[in-house]
């Protein structure tokens, strides 16, 4: 079947096989061609959530830039033949097929991360996946970056869901239509505490101290293990849908279960053991095209630190993480190296974060009109990046060529 971008609200309900194995070599071609200095890194890695985005940069810098065997960890539709899958569907058959062929160990799992049956899969896993790379089945790095609607407390058998709602009063801003350009004016009702609750139950640390210790009692961490969660701060514009948010509370929850694991850590005489929060750059995805105010920002951001050349992606943005923090100079060695802000967390988004790009920005963002949207606005890129992440406009694929969605080319 010929398969084409099916876009409703901002939101894509499919994606293209070729598309998605074309974005993700290009990703492995750029971690091959950036990945220069140390390769001191993680021998053995799991990435929880690993089908997309952060996750999936992730996962792909530390195999074809450090050489790592790795598990990855995520709940993806698959293809059949009449239906495209999901975008993490193909991303983990194209790293499963690259991997292989790069000689590198790696198995990916398709389960609910929330689940203790998954965890104890992944447990098993990791022991198969070791046993083929010729190293101990001892994880050396866990990467947090979960992305769920909803969760099933493993406990309770409960199901919380998660909303992406402001707090105490409702929100109004302006977003752009990244399809058409046009700024609309969106709004998002106050959350409930019941709402609130369920985002901290859904996008909190309390699954990341779960995965945690789960691995501890399969005996599978590494003597000296790290781990890392994602998160995003942002300008204070956005903090009212954000920070100051539904989202904002389940974000400092992963905060709240770092300081918990590296106590665990502690405890467990784990000396070099330890667990970050990395905030991380504003970049588009399946969510953020949606969340008011957010598609508005981006757009006037990308515009601004393209024309500085300091705009990154996912994979950049990860090659970086690594090389320059996780197993920077020093760091591969003592944790205690790592950079870190004065709440511990480690600071990727420095770049997003300058004076003189947060300062444009705004301005910027002050004179947009639906008369010069496209020229003060680079909604142009967030788009192609919108597209690109489901595998549509990708440079190299023929999108008028039949397609088979049950696999990947």
């Amino acid at each position: 079947m010929i398969i084409k971008p099916m876009i409703r609200s901002n939101i894509c309900i499919n994606s293209h096989p070729a598309g998605c194995a074309q974005s993700l070599r290009n990703q492995i071609d750029y971690v091959k061609k950036n990945f220069a200095g140390s390769k001191e890194g993680p021998r053995l890695v799991l990435v929880v959530g690993c089908s997309t985005g952060y996750g999936l940069a992730s996962r792909v810098a530390a195999a074809f830039g450090y050489g790592s065997a790795s598990v990855g960890v995520s709940f993806e539709r698959p293809g059949s033949p009449t239906r495209a899958a999901t975008p993490g569907w193909y991303n983990n058959l194209c790293f499963d097929t690259e991997a292989a062929k790069a000689g590198l160990a790696a198995k990916t799992l398709n389960g609910d991360a929330f689940s203790d049956e998954t965890k104890a899969l992944t447990a098993a896993a990791i022991r198969e996946t070791a046993a083929r790379a010729g190293v101990p089945a001892k994880v050396d790095l866990v990467v947090y970056s979960l992305a769920s609607p909803v969760r099933t407390d493993p406990k309770t058998g409960i199901m919380y869901k998660s909303a992406i709602k402001p707090i105490g009063q409702t929100y109004s801003g302006t977003t752009l239509d990244m399809m058409t350009g046009a700024m609309i004016n969106s709004s998002a009702e106050k959350a409930t505490e019941e709402e609130i609750a369920g985002t901290i139950k859904v996008m909190g640390g309390e699954d990341w101290d779960l995965w945690i210790k789960a691995l501890g009692d399969e005996g599978v961490l590494s003597p000296s293990p790290r781990t890392v969660a994602y998160t995003y701060i942002g300008p204070e514009l956005s903090w009212a849908i954000y920070k100051n948010g539904t989202i904002g509370r389940a974000k400092a929850d992963l905060e709240r279960a770092a300081a918990a694991i590296n106590a665990g850590f502690a405890d467990a005489g784990m000396r070099n053991g330890r667990a970050w929060v990395s905030v991380n750059k504003a970049l588009v995805t399946r969510a953020s095209a949606v969340i008011p105010i957010i598609p508005f920002y981006v757009s006037c951001l990308f515009r601004v630190m393209k024309e500085k050349g300091l705009h990154e992606g996912c994979i950049e943005q990860i090659v970086r993480l690594y090389r320059e923090r996780l197993y920077g100079a020093g760091a591969a060695s003592d944790p205690a190296m790592v950079p870190v802000d004065d709440e511990g967390r480690i600071r990727i988004d420095d770049l997003e974060m300058r004076d003189d790009v947060q300062n444009e920005t705004t301005e910027r963002m002050k004179k947009v009109s639906p008369e010069n949207v496209f020229e003060l606005t680079d909604i142009a890129g967030f788009k192609h990046d919108f597209l690109e992440a489901h595998g549509f406009d990708v440079a190299g694929v023929d999108y008028e060529a039949e397609s088979d969605p049950s696999g990947i080319v």
